[in-house]
């Protein structure tokens, strides 16, 4: 069976602030608000056949933060909700998942959670990015640098073959470099507040 999934739908029609709602996000909620009411019905404008009916496929939304969405969309009877928050061993799960064709180990993956505990999900998918980020930016400065990168891959001679890019071998190390590199960018920019200093005559 098919469904429809919308990711973070709070990031598109929710509300934050002062910001203004937009035409096209009063349509995608007067859409969905119809297709909750009337999942079956074909809508033709403002009128609706009566005899034709359409079966619907589920439509599964994702959001962190949904009390900011229009409330008539999200009350009991439109939408189904369910809420999760991952244990310890869900995140360990759900990261061995992510690690498991790069041959990190269950064990292995605990000592990272446990290194970088009350972390996003998203937090270990960047760890693994972090180090491919490195190999690669090494990787072009090998071939000649960034200004030389577009003569190397597109502008090539005909016996010339193209460079190769190895995949980096993903280690506990490495992953944990990249780990502890993550935090630092976070407490900077905790630290910094430069959101604060930006819009600090907003509220005058």
């Amino acid at each position: 069976m098919s469904c429809l999934m919308i990711n973070d739908i709070d990031a598109g029609i929710g509300r934050f602030g002062n910001t203004q709602v937009t035409v096209n996000n009063q349509i995608v909620v007067g859409t969905l608000m119809n297709l909750s009411d009337n999942p079956t019905r074909v809508s033709i404008g403002q009128d609706w056949r009566e005899k034709d009916i359409t079966h619907r496929i589920p439509i599964i939304v994702t959001g962190n933060d949904l009390s900011t969405i229009y409330a008539p969309l999200i009350r009991d009877g439109r939408m189904d909700k369910f809420y999760w928050q991952p244990t310890h061993e869900d995140i360990i799960n759900v990261v061995h998942r992510m690690y498991e064709k790069d041959g990190i180990s269950r064990d292995a993956v605990v000592r990272i959670v446990d290194t970088f505990p009350n972390q996003a999900l998203d937090f270990y998918g960047a760890l693994r990015s972090r180090t491919y980020d490195r190999s690669i930016s090494t990787w072009v400065d090998d071939i000649g640098g960034v200004e030389n990168l577009g003569n190397k891959l597109l502008r090539k001679k005909k016996d010339e073959k193209l460079p190769i890019f190895v995949p980096p071998e993903q280690t506990v190390d490495a992953l944990l470099e990249s780990g502890y590199s993550l935090i630092r960018e976070q407490q900077l920019i905790m630290e910094n507040k430069l959101s604060k200093e930006y819009m600090k005559n907003m509220n005058d």
